[in-house]
């Protein structure tokens, strides 16, 4: 179903002033798309575009380069509204759906999108908020329906996706959930400047495009409170149990069921169910180190992803160990509440500086979210064409004829010119400090980092009152922590900022399957893999949503491969659902096809860089995090379930 934008009632109120000043604040390229979507103005078609200057690779993209072009937008913007003002400012649809694929091409800034992967982009722009769900065509009979149950492990981005399509699609379920609200890691983590590191209209589902984004980049607090909106707007929250730890999954092969013990404010709980769905985070176990002393501090001391609420650090000496992602975000906060920060370091990582990374949206966006018909949609494909396989997935991959001793590609080299030229700007003053934060390793060849252009970490390593400490660290102490060269540094708190036990895919649950088989000795080998990353063999009714190599690199984001994941199996439980069968399972042959595929792709991705040490790759050498495969070939492998490796039974 199409759904129409509701306009609000502020539009009736809005001055010619206030409109012309807000169409001020759009993104030309968004309105180049909606404006022609809505008019089909081939005047607007008509504006010419040519590659603008990004700082990844130099170019990324194409844009409007000509400033009449961008008026001759903006006036028609505020034609437009003005028009829809004063006509009543009522409902409106979104004009010929055929128009859609040239809409989102200008846009883009292309030609045309390939045409393979039309119905991907017309699924991002989110007309149809529900074009991810299950499409029961036809139903099953009601009576096997309401015999059918479903436990979903988690509630964060992917669970509660897959809550909302469950009852969207009349399947019993219920959502066992550890922690005492939603969200998952960003319910955990509390950290000052906790903030995601993806574009925010890039990181809600298709289903939230409606919510109201606050910025760019949306800080802890925003992104809970997206999660906590998603679970009361579509009314799953009272399917959650909460404070309810799962321990072990185990399958039934007489009744075709699973249990599930799980512990919870009661003790020990036993769950019953047909079908059983993991959105378990992958960053949902903290990463402590094995550093000699640990239990010997007298103070406070946690991972980043434990922060004690009401922790007062005024004027507290704070040590912080590990600069990836947390610590990033954490030491610059960090600085300006207590007395002094010391960073101990052991690896530096690549930054990208955005302008405005810390900012909120200006009024004027948000008003014209609010106002413009489906800005909201074509501002969300916007953000994710910047991300898709197009653009980002060439920047990661390794070119096998290129030789430098830095960098696997030409790109790549270039992109690790700005970056050490960006470290240089900011440490101009310090080029000690410069040389210690260039990394030993290609940039994405670990997790880049995204920052503020002008309050980042290289700003908080050149204040009086931080410290940057690069030898590496021999224990604990009871007053602080004493490094390889003898030195005591006093703190009075320590926190780890120390990552996470990605590639324990699952753990600390045990998953059981078919003649009692664990999920870690299948396992065992050389780490977790899935079939597609949801399914894997001997473990039927058993779906994954953020699986072993389903972690996006170079092509879409998590909340796109989370979606689709989830459509692939509920339309696996359809098809069980509408025959006369009780399982549905992968053959070892799929499993291993699969997964031979994956390992070839992965030899020319730049995360198998060896200088790199971090969760991309595992103790075996390999990813179990990553996924290989561009995010639109794995919208098209997840689209529709290949029935001759996915076995009704």
């Amino acid at each position: 179903m199409v759904a129409e934008q509701h306009i609000r009632g502020e539009l009736h109120a809005a001055t010619d002033e206030q409109i012309d000043d807000a169409v001020g604040y759009a993104d030309p390229m968004v309105l180049r798309g909606l404006l022609f979507q809505l008019t089909g103005d081939e005047a607007i078609a008509a504006t010419t575009i040519g590659p603008v200057p990004g700082y990844i690779g130099g170019n990324l993209g194409f844009g409007l380069t000509d400033p009449a072009d961008v008026a001759l937008l903006r006036a028609e913007a505020a034609r437009f509204l003005k028009r829809h003002r004063d006509s009543g400012a009522g409902s409106i649809d979104p004009g010929p759906l055929d128009r859609i694929p040239r809409s989102l091409a200008l846009a883009g800034g292309v030609a045309e999108l390939p045409p393979e992967d039309v119905d991907l982009w017309v699924e991002e722009l989110a007309i149809d908020p529900w074009a991810r769900g299950l499409d029961w065509s036809p139903q099953p009979p009601p009576e096997r329906l309401a015999d059918f149950s479903v436990i979903v492990i988690g509630s964060g981005m992917g669970g509660l996706n897959a809550a909302v399509q469950l009852r969207h699609a009349g399947i019993r379920f219920t959502v066992l959930e550890k922690n005492s609200g939603v969200g998952g890691t960003w319910f955990e983590n509390r950290y000052p400047g906790a903030r995601v590191d993806s574009p925010s209209r890039a990181y809600t589902h298709a289903l939230g495009v409606d919510f109201e984004m606050a910025a760019p980049w949306c800080s802890r607090a925003e992104n809970q409170r997206y999660f906590d909106w998603l679970a009361d707007r579509y009314g799953v929250r009272e399917h959650i149990v909460f404070d309810t730890e799962v321990q072990t999954v185990t399958w039934h092969e007489d009744t075709a069921t699973w249990e599930i013990v799980a512990t919870g404010p009661g003790g020990r709980q036993v769950h019953t169910a047909d079908a059983v769905i993991s959105a378990v985070g992958l960053l949902s176990r903290p990463s402590l180190p094995n550093i000699p002393g640990m239990d010997d501090f007298r103070g406070p001391a946690f991972h980043t992803a434990r922060w004690p609420e009401g922790l007062d650090v005024t004027g507290a000496r704070v040590a912080v160990i590990g600069t990836g992602c947390s610590g990033v975000q954490l030491v610059p906060e960090l600085a300006k509440l207590a007395g002094h920060v010391e960073v101990f370091q052991r690896t530096p990582q690549w930054l990208f500086e955005h302008d405005g990374y810390l900012s909120p949206f200006p009024d004027q966006v948000r008003w014209l979210d609010r106002n413009l018909p489906y800005h909201p949609h074509f501002m969300r494909f916007r953000a994710n064409w910047m991300l898709g396989p197009y653009l980002s997935g060439p920047l990661r991959e390794i070119d096998p004829e290129f030789r430098d001793p830095h960098a696997r590609s030409a790109v790549n080299k270039q992109i690790r010119d700005e970056r050490v030229a960006f470290i240089r700007r900011k440490l101009a003053d310090r080029p000690d400090l410069a040389e210690k934060m260039i990394p030993p390793h290609p940039p994405f060849s670990a997790r880049p980092v995204q920052v503020d252009s002008h309050d980042n970490f290289y700003d908080a390593i050149m204040r009086e009152d931080v410290t940057l400490t690069t030898d590496g660290i021999e224990r604990i102490t009871a007053t602080g922590i004493r490094t390889v060269d003898g030195v005591e540094h006093e703190a009075d708190i320590i926190v780890y900022a120390t990552g996470f036990r990605a590639n324990e895919c699952l753990w600390p649950m045990d998953v059981v399957g078919r003649e009692g088989l664990s999920v870690h000795r299948l396992w065992e080998k050389d780490g977790p893999r899935a079939y597609l990353g949801t399914m894997l063999p001997g473990f039927p009714n058993f779906f994954l949503i953020y699986g072993p190599n389903m972690n996006p690199y170079g092509g879409l984001g998590v909340v796109n491969h989370q979606e689709m994941a989830t459509r692939f199996l509920l339309t696996c439980l359809a098809e069980l659902l509408r025959g006369q069968h009780r399982t549905v399972d992968v053959t070892d042959a799929g499993y291993q096809r699969y997964n031979d595929e994956l390992d070839a792709r992965e030899k020319f991705k730049i995360y198998t860089d060896s200088r790199a040490s971090s969760y991309y790759t595992n103790a075996h050498g390999r990813s179990a995090v990553n996924c290989p495969f561009p995010g639109n070939e794995m919208w098209h492998r997840l689209r529709t379930p290949d029935f001759s490796e996915v076995i009704l039974g």
